[in-house]
């Protein structure tokens, strides 16, 4: 993927606990919202610099997303229900959850 794609269709589909998306480039998928979570970009869950991640507390199977807030053109900011709302999720990284080698193909 040389250029960015860009999302045409996000969908987060709570009866599957997922988050569908389509991308310009025809190409789609999706991703449960564990995942999603667990994935968060946040430097609570990457950790800050280059050392290790710290612990953390494990993702309930159950989580949902109570909702999605856009942050300009390039991101949104997911807001779960544990609670966990930092990090931003840059169109290149829920590209890769949805429809990389770790997605689950719609």
């Amino acid at each position: 993927m040389s250029a960015m794609a860009w999302p045409l269709k996000l969908v987060f589909r709570k009866s599957d606990g997922a988050l569908y998306a389509e991308f310009d480039d025809g190409k789609s998928g999706s991703v449960s919202y564990k995942r999603l979570r667990e994935q968060s970009p946040s430097a609570a869950v990457r950790g800050h610099g280059s050392g290790p991640p710290p612990p953390q507390a494990p993702v309930p199977d159950d989580i949902s997303v109570l909702r999605a807030d856009p942050v300009g053109r390039y991101a949104l900011r997911i807001v779960f229900s544990d609670g966990h709302d930092s990090g931003l999720y840059n169109w290149d990284l829920i590209r890769k959850l949805t429809v990389g080698d770790e997605a689950v193909t719609a």
